[in-house]
């Protein structure tokens, strides 16, 4: 029997809800972190770079400190692990699992492809689709561990990936202290040795690295108002760091491990709404208090020190101690949500985001170039910071309107479509049957 006959994409009754549900509102909030990467210079961490510092646009860096920084990617991860147990999971494995596994590293070698386009081509190099193509395929040997077993691996991931963060603290503190100690004796007149010299030049480094001057955001503001291909050729350096260095470094080990977690809530019936009210509620109390409590330290921390590069680093050696219980609560909350059947047209509106992720993500990227680059209106660094969340806003509106009404006639997004006709080598009917 031929693989295309026995395997086919998930139908519409197999899907989990509750999952849709969950994968819809993480998008949301991803497009509410990833706002200002596209609209504003070096200000994701650092407020006073670009798009201000003070009133509504503190507010709002608070509320996505608070909040939503690393817990919407997260839940991203999470239910991108429970989609490969869900993909491999099927019947025809156990006749020809050969067949399944197939099926799912060429499904990830063509996301792997969308993600080089989406960063090059697309110009965003905040994507997420390159990096899971990579990790899933190292995802997809744990696919059968028990959930014990996945969440002690999940937890020395993230020590790993947190005793990093604290390396790179400890390091940036020692060039800092260093060159302020060489520029001390600078200013007293002394003569320099070699080593203060290149301490110094080091630390500066990392200033025009993390610190912006008005001169560059004007020369950046300027490289992004010109045509695409000058864009794509400005963009390029960064783009190649992103799916290279910073990939490896870091988002491998983050990714990886919020997978694996994804598997292990799957596994417990969490990301199911299986489990009771009074759970989720508890899980929600001890999440939320554990995490905002530590991200609230966070945000402090830098705010008082002035968005110093030292305490920004800082922040970042409690970060997945802040983030993972307040991604935990946020699942909690949605799980309730999705149980109490409150609001059941808002449900149906985010399940149809969920369903149609990969191409809603997409278009998220596309509208955002042609407001804030060259080829459209050429926005970049001109609104301020709370003024991206109208267009953050006026996306969502339209993405919940118009996901349901094309599932309404269509079985799948458009480009989840291609994905799957590709991964299936066979045009898969896009037409629902009246």
């Amino acid at each position: 029997m031929k693989t295309q006959e026995i395997l086919n994409p998930t139908h519409q009754t197999e899907r989990i809800n509750a999952m849709d549900i969950i994968r819809g509102i993480a998008l949301f909030g991803i497009l509410l972190m990833n706002i200002t990467g596209f609209g504003l210079y070096k200000a994701y961490f650092d407020a006073t770079n670009n798009g201000g510092a003070t009133g509504w646009n503190l507010n709002v860096w608070w509320m996505n400190t608070l909040f939503f920084e690393g817990t919407m990617r997260g839940m991203f991860s999470m239910l991108f692990g429970a989609g490969i147990l869900l993909f491999t999971a099927r019947k025809p494995e156990n006749m020809n699992g050969t067949a399944v596994t197939d099926l799912f590293f060429r499904r990830l070698l063509w996301m792997v492809l969308f993600g080089v386009i989406h960063c090059y081509l697309l110009l965003w190099d905040g994507e997420i689709l390159y990096a899971y193509g990579i990790v899933g395929m190292f995802a997809f040997s744990f696919r059968h561990l028990l959930p014990k077993q996945l969440i002690i691996i999940f937890t020395v991931i993230m020590v790993i990936a947190t005793g990093l963060e604290v390396k790179d603290y400890f390091l940036t503190k020692k060039t800092f202290d260093q060159a302020t100690s060489a520029t001390a004796k600078k200013n007293k007149g002394l003569k320099l040795t070699k080593e203060d010299t290149k301490v110094i030049a080091k630390w500066e480094d990392k200033i025009k690295e993390n610190k912006i001057t008005p001169a560059q955001l004007k020369d950046e503001m300027a490289a992004r108002s010109k045509g695409y291909w000058r864009i794509v050729m400005h963009k390029a350096p960064d783009n190649v760091m992103a799916q290279t260095v910073f990939l490896y470094r870091y988002n491998f080990w983050d990714t990886l491990a919020m997978m694996l977690f994804g598997m292990a809530f799957f596994k417990l019936g969490i990301l199911k709404a299986a489990k009771s009210n009074q759970f989720y509620w508890l899980m929600a109390l001890i999440g939320y208090a554990i995490g905002i409590s530590v991200n609230y330290y966070e945000g402090s921390l830098i705010t008082t020190n002035n968005f110093s590069i030292l305490s920004i680093y800082k922040s970042f050696m409690t970060y997945h101690l802040g983030r993972i219980p307040t991604t935990c609560g946020h699942i909690a909350l949605i799980m309730l949500f999705v149980k109490s059947g409150i609001l059941p047209f808002l449900q149906k509106s985010l399940a149809a985001v969920g369903q149609m992720a990969f191409t809603n993500y997409i278009t998220h990227s596309i509208i955002c170039n042609i407001i804030f680059l060259g080829y459209g209106f050429s926005m970049y660094g001109k609104l301020q910071r709370y003024e991206l969340y109208y267009i953050v806003i006026s996306i969502w509106a339209f993405q919940l309107i118009i996901s349901p009404i094309w599932l309404k006639y269509f079985r799948f997004g458009p480009l989840e479509w291609v994905w799957r006709s590709l991964t299936y080598w066979k045009m898969q009917p896009m037409r629902r049957e009246n």
